[in-house]
């Protein structure tokens, strides 16, 4: 509709002055602008996305909670380096990593690192003590698995570590209430850069890489994490202090290292 372009005028005031009038229209402009720009500030303000929103902290704050509702429970499968050969039981890598969760978790209760590790076992042997042990009858928060070097030094086919490994993964991720995301595989080091291996490096380092190779794939067949320190230990000789009197494991400050390496990775893991 065309607006008129006479002066509006109320029928119960008196005319208002010229000038008085103009200002005001110009208040009423104004009102009417500054209700425009509210109305469209909020219209704009309730159709953001969810995600365009400031989260309340709170809301980002993990409910994870242990398995069986009172403490965390962390299962460590493997052989000597898992066992912490030559090393003293505060330094193993596995009791590092917990010590280094339950300093995270303050406010958690964390019952002691349960170790299934002994020097010398391969993939079958551990199948074996794993059977033996009541492991499987429980419920863990967090299993890790390391094995394979025993494989490899014995001479074992590839091809039956593949099998064995992925049993024993399986029956972690079993041993785990079915959570592959609580499982994580640490991968083998090369013992062909310490001084027992050194005369042999070479054929040593690429017989390890290929059961690496194996091991990588069947956790990410799996979904299940894995962490390559592998490349630590390679670091000897040039650096100082990374292997243990024995002059084959890891020393603590490897295995320290190795903690230090894929730690915020595993925290993660517990809040799932």
């Amino acid at each position: 509709m065309q607006q008129s372009q006479r002066p509006f005028a109320h029928p119960f005031l008196r005319p208002v002055p010229g000038v008085l009038q103009a200002n005001l229209c110009q208040l009423t402009s104004c009102k009417y602008n500054l209700l425009i720009l509210a109305l469209t500030a909020l219209n704009w303000t309730s159709c953001k996305a969810p995600d365009d929103i400031t989260q309340n902290p709170l809301e980002s704050i993990s409910t994870a909670a242990p398995f069986n509702g009172i403490s965390w429970r962390y299962l460590a499968m493997g052989d000597s380096y898992t066992i912490g050969e030559s090393v003293n039981p505060e330094d193993r890598w596995p009791n590092q990593l917990q010590s280094k969760l339950e300093a995270s978790m303050a406010s958690d209760a964390f019952e002691d690192v349960a170790i299934l590790a002994t020097t010398g076992w391969t993939t079958g042997d551990l199948s074996q003590a794993l059977s033996n042990s009541n492991y499987e009858e429980e419920v863990w928060d967090l299993v890790s698995l390391l094995i394979g070097v025993n494989n490899q030094y014995q001479g074992a086919a590839l091809e039956q570590y593949e099998l064995e490994f992925e049993d024993l993964l399986q029956r972690a991720i079993a041993a785990a209430n079915g959570r592959e995301n609580r499982i994580f595989v640490v991968s083998i080091p090369d013992y062909g850069c310490t001084p027992f291996g050194e005369s042999n490096q070479a054929q040593i380092s690429a017989e390890l890489e290929d059961f690496n190779f194996t091991c990588k794939a069947i956790a990410g067949k799996y979904g299940v994490s894995h962490f390559n320190i592998t490349d630590i230990s390679q670091q000897w000789p040039e650096a100082e202090g990374l292997i243990a009197e024995d002059g084959l494991h890891p020393s603590g400050l490897q295995y320290e290292m190795w903690v230090q390496s894929f730690y915020e990775e595993v925290l993660p893991l517990l809040e799932r």
